[in-house]
């Protein structure tokens, strides 16, 4: 987990996934368009986001296809939400009683 949150603190790492997302198979070049840097520092936070997980590679002849994984960001959300969710219902479930046992 430590890995994919170190790849989500990044505004141009979080603005790769958002491309890849709505456009996915997108070429490691059609990704560089989008950014006024080198493409070497595009491979790097691509390296970043493919080591967490976050992004699959495929290569194809000469073409890096790429492909955004939601699975460890969905693995983070249910660790974190299924917890607190079911504590803080559990404390609406009490106030709802307390209300009706009131009257109000």
């Amino acid at each position: 987990m430590d890995k994919v949150f170190q790849a989500l603190s990044s505004a141009p790492r979080r603005a790769i996934l958002d491309i890849v997302r709505d456009r996915p198979g997108s070429s490691v070049g059609d990704v560089c368009k989008f950014f006024d840097v080198s493409r070497i520092a595009v491979m790097k936070h691509l390296n970043v986001l493919e080591k967490a997980g976050l992004l699959i590679s495929e290569k194809k002849g000469r073409t890096r296809r790429l492909y955004f994984n939601s699975a460890p960001i969905q693995m983070i959300h249910e660790r974190w939400t299924s917890e607190y969710s079911a504590l803080w219902a559990g404390h609406l479930t009490e106030f709802k009683r307390q209300v009706e046992a009131k009257g109000v």
